[in-house]
């Protein structure tokens, strides 16, 4: 493949000219079966036609991704929904109105024209209407439905700017659409509407709260040891009992609360300085005095009490000290609840051994 073509969008300004060519000349790079990363308001996405199999084959090599991880579908408006989804439940139908364009993925039964290396042959297909404009953009130009996993080599670190595509991607995909640093920078929540009640398999910005404000009866799936021994293709979902999301580095969570967090923080990365180890400590403010002294490449995540900031500079901050080529990488665990619950559920993913 010769090298990835580099095109600059501004979100705010998608009528400029230099905009306009850069997203005519990525939709027609998928209209020929190419593959395009491009940014959402969760990370950047590797897309390519939904609707052709060659196409999304490509998304599979360049990724490395195994044959049995399904993909999610990308639409710009509820008249391409007809081409990817079919039988659609009152309760997706519900979700749609509340949450579409935004970071929710439903799961749907799929239409025949999804075959089935978009779903590894599941009956349901993940579908979403992201509210990025630059998406929203690509996917009408392109003018078909958009399969794009997350735009990194797989089971790594998911991508917030396109340098971080570039470097897992470069020289893999055809293009990379630049729009700037993601809005939210986890990706999108995943809910199978098409059962009663609806079934959170992966947390997100929107929250379990938010669903059962629809949904009053959702229920979040619960992972077990079990879940994590299954053939990951009979898993239900995208991301359930898998390894993923994870940086080079070994990655260390602590997890407890108030002072006790804060004591076992600072002894932990205290011990990997005996050791010798190359520490980088993912640094929310609060923890700024369990460092003073610790020799460490910091990360400064962001405000404790602000899960919102502690998600959107996640994975930033993960690419950010494996880049400086640390050996271990020290974070503690947000308050399981709100936007924490789908903080804890990457991290704790990243930090598993298998």
């Amino acid at each position: 493949m010769p090298d990835t073509l580099h095109l600059i969008v501004d979100p705010a300004a998608l009528d400029s000219p230099l905009s306009r060519a850069a997203i005519d000349r990525a939709a027609a790079i998928l209209r020929s079966g190419g593959t395009v990363a491009f940014p959402t308001e969760t990370v950047y996405g590797l897309g390519a036609n939904a609707l052709d199999p060659e196409a999304v084959a490509k998304i599979f090599a360049a990724k490395q991704r195994p044959s049995w991880d399904p993909l999610i579908v990308h639409i710009a408006d509820l008249s391409m929904l007809d081409q990817v989804a079919s039988g659609i439940s009152e309760n997706a139908r519900r979700l749609m109105n509340v949450f579409w364009p935004g970071p929710l993925t439903l799961l749907l039964p799929r239409a025949r024209g999804i075959q089935d290396i978009v779903t590894a042959g599941r009956p349901l297909v993940g579908v979403r209407m992201p509210e990025h404009p630059v998406a929203l953009a690509l996917i009408r130009a392109a003018g078909v439905p958009l399969a794009a996993p997350s735009a990194n080599t797989f089971g790594r670190t998911s991508p917030t700017l396109a340098s971080h595509v570039a470097e897992d991607l470069d020289g893999r995909i055809d293009a990379i659409l630049d729009g700037g640093e993601t809005t939210h920078g986890l990706e999108s929540t995943v809910v199978d509407a098409c059962v009663d009640p609806c079934i959170l398999y992966r947390p997100g910005v929107i929250t379990l709260e938010q669903l059962r404000a629809v949904c009053t009866d959702a229920v979040a799936f619960k992972e077990t040891p079990r879940t994590r021994a299954t053939a990951p293709e009979a898993l239900p979902s995208p991301g359930v009992g898998l390894r993923h999301y994870a940086p080079r580095a070994r990655l260390v969570l602590v997890g407890n609360s108030d002072e006790a967090q804060y004591t076992e923080f600072r002894a932990a990365a205290q011990e990997a300085n005996i050791q010798g180890t190359r520490l980088g400590l993912m640094l929310a403010d609060s923890f700024q005095l369990a460092a003073a002294g610790i020799d460490a490449t910091l990360y400064r995540w962001g405000h404790w009490g602000d899960p919102e900031e502690l998600a959107q500079r996640l994975f930033a901050g993960l690419r950010f000290l494996d880049k400086a080529g640390v050996e271990m990488i020290l974070c503690p665990l947000p308050a399981a609840e709100g936007v924490g619950i789908a903080i804890r559920d990457r991290l704790e993913k990243a930090a598993r051994t298998s």
